[in-house]
Order: C-alpha cells, then structure tokens, then sequence
C-alpha cells in the first residue's frame, strides 16, 4: 500500500488566513499542487519524474499571476513563502529528496 497525505492536511494556510488572496485562486494554486500529491501518490516514480511533476505544477502557478493581477492580488511574499512551505511539507512526508527551492525551480514569482 503506498503513502497518502492525510486528509486533514493544510494546503497553502497563509494564502487561505490572508483575505489579500482571492480564496477561488488559491483553490487553483491548491489543485495544482494536490495534482503532484496524486502523482506522488501512485508511487513508484523516479526522482525526476516527481520534479518534472513540480516543474508542471510550478508553470501552471505562473500561469495564474494575470488572474491574480485582475483580483486585485499577486504572488508574492507571502504566496511565495506559503507555496514552498506547502511543498518542503509533502517533500519531507513523503521523505522525497528534492529541496524545496528545486522542486519550485520553474517559479517567475
């Protein structure tokens, strides 16, 4: 049986606590996110399958900045520090040997 997050885990807390942040958007960045989870999930993956997986995931987060900007919020500091604490978490459960700062390597923000 392989690993899984437990249900209870919190995904982005700063960005959801932080009314600066559209909730709908950090749902999105969160989906991105749970995606890797999912794959991590399956098992049986090399190293650089799971990075190519945050390197997907860290595009699509690119991909949101426009949206952000139109809400009136950004991906910044606080996003950033929130998105990479999310990720050195389930790096550490799932015990993956990726530091967070490469897992988050594709990032414009």
């Amino acid at each position: 049986m392989t690993k899984k997050l437990p249900r209870d885990f919190e995904y982005l807390k700063d960005m959801y606590e932080d009314g600066y942040f559209p909730n709908f958007l950090v749902d999105k960045v969160r989906d991105l996110i749970k995606n890797v989870v999912l794959f991590i999930e399956e098992g049986d993956h090399s190293k650089d399958e799971i990075q190519t997986a945050f390197d997907q995931m860290t595009l699509g987060i690119n991909g949101l900045q426009e949206q952000f900007e139109e809400n009136d919020s950004e991906i910044e500091t606080v996003a950033r520090e929130s998105i990479g604490d999310t990720v050195d978490k389930i790096l550490s459960y799932f015990n993956i040997d990726i530091d967070v700062e490469e897992a988050i390597r594709e990032r414009d923000w």
